[in-house]
């Protein structure tokens, strides 16, 4: 048996999402297949509690919209460049002994988080998007605000996405981990329904305003040139 949280929209207030945590049986083995019997497993468990349909979402998923948007694929532009959310994510982390590691931009998803300087520059003191500060108060906000971002910026995938009454990441352990790319998909769908989506999204002190933070600086976020254009 295993332990893992799925997420779920909360239409109240921040942080808008719920997580609840699920027993379930796990099925050990680094095969993708070992990893979708367990995801089977899991939302088999959130049916259970009358949670259905879930989207798994993670290179493991069964679906193509749940692998589309994993942070490792879910494309994010910023000014002149496109990026996975995970690259944008790991190359603006700042540290006390280092960063941000701009030259990770141009790198692949796996290589930015594997990245020995992420792990050797001691602890994380906040972000630098392309010049902009973010802090790291409230926890997982600035990569909620990528994620979110970067799924406005895909309307078919976001179409698709607010079907869904909750998200599973089947690698995601809270023991070892704080960002979660299904709660950043919950999250989206809350503030979508809830039409707060362009509040989110316009700048970093509106986001921040909304989920309950407060910015280090006024600011204007780099994201928002073209950032109603077509895509997706």
């Amino acid at each position: 048996m295993a332990r893992r949280p799925i997420f779920r929209p909360a239409l109240s207030c921040p942080p808008y999402v719920e997580e609840e945590v699920l027993d379930f049986d796990w099925h050990p083995g680094f095969a993708k297949s070992q990893a979708q019997k367990s995801i089977a497993s899991l939302h088999a468990a959130a049916r259970e509690r009358g949670l259905s349909p879930v989207l798994e979402i993670s290179s493991k998923s069964d679906t193509a919209l749940g692998v589309a948007l994993s942070a490792f694929n879910l494309t994010l532009r910023l000014e002149d460049r496109t990026m996975p959310v995970e690259v944008a994510f790991q190359g603006s982390k700042v540290f006390e002994n280092g960063g941000p590691f701009h030259d990770l931009y141009s790198a692949s998803s796996r290589d930015a988080k594997t990245d020995e300087r992420i792990r050797s520059s001691g602890l994380l003191v906040g972000f630098n998007l392309l010049g902009e500060e973010w802090p790291t108060e409230p926890q997982t906000c600035f990569y909620d605000w990528l994620y979110i971002t970067a799924m406005y910026q895909h309307p078919k995938a976001a179409r698709e996405v607010v079907g869904y009454k909750a998200f599973s990441d089947i690698a995601f352990n809270p023991k070892k981990s704080l960002n979660c790319q299904a709660r950043s998909a919950a999250m989206f769908v809350a503030l979508s329904k809830q039409e707060l989506l362009v509040q989110a999204i316009r700048n970093k002190e509106s986001y921040l305003s909304l989920v309950g933070g407060q910015s280090a600086n006024g600011q204007r976020s780099p994201v928002q040139r073209d950032l109603f254009s077509d895509s997706g």
